[in-house]
């Protein structure tokens, strides 16, 4: 049977929160936005253990205050990250050995995803062995030259906004991280530095509600999708 670990990245920030906390630790509906998140992925049987890659120093914290308050019970291991989000999804990935096919990477700050879309992320892996979440583009998008005058319309039917969870075989996400650090390369997401192997990238739907909480407006819109559902 196929093992998918999570490695969840936890490390970010509140300075577009206009917070002082790690946003990870942000109320939303009464418990802290990586609770959720931490939920959902208790509760999807497909995941087998957590990789939860936290700021230096706040790794006692989230095993006490979070794991333990909060009944986290699947094997979690908790471990420093870096200062860029990829340094930390890399230092979440030097944890996790041989007895792992998959990794399944989801930003600790989208509180909103489901266990459908986490089952559905890791059946499609096992035929494609990459595959992320991601959602048709709303608005049309154009390209400008560098004086902001617009050069082209893109075609919108053709244009994804990608989301994390983004599954990918264990020895491709890792090969694809040490490739990047060995030539200093930063992508936007994990995808990225795949794609940058010349491995083909599959994008399946995810969901509009599947937001990131980046500023506090996304935290409005977070309570009133965990209130219609009925959670948190």
């Amino acid at each position: 049977m196929d093992k998918f670990t999570a490695v969840i990245p936890a490390a970010g920030q509140g300075r577009r929160m206009k917070s002082y906390l790690n946003k990870q630790f942000i109320l939303l509906r009464g418990m802290p936005i990586i609770v959720h998140t931490l939920r959902v992925f208790q509760d999807a049987e497909v995941i087998s253990n957590i990789v939860l890659v936290c700021a230096s120093g706040e790794e006692e914290y989230y095993r006490q205050e979070i794991l333990s308050n909060y009944g986290i019970s699947k094997p979690t291991v908790v471990v420093a990250g870096g200062s860029e989000r990829q340094d930390s999804v890399c230092c979440g990935l030097q944890t996790i050995n041989d007895s792992s096919d998959y990794v399944m990477i989801h930003d600790g700050a989208r509180p909103l995803l489901t266990v459908d879309l986490i089952n559905r992320l890791a059946e499609e892996a096992k035929v494609t062995g990459a595959v992320v979440a991601g959602v048709p583009v709303k608005d049309t998008i154009k390209r400008t030259d560098a004086g902001g005058m617009i050069t082209d319309t893109l075609m919108r039917e053709r244009l994804w906004s990608i989301q994390t969870p983004q599954v990918f075989r264990l020895e491709l996400i890792q090969k694809a991280h040490r490739q990047a650090s060995a030539s200093e390369f930063f992508g936007t997401d994990d995808a990225a530095l795949v794609e940058r192997l010349g491995v083909p990238v599959k994008v399946i739907p995810g969901s509009y509600e599947n937001i990131k909480i980046t500023t506090p407006e996304d935290i409005v819109v977070a309570e009133a999708i965990l209130k219609r559902r009925g959670l948190g």
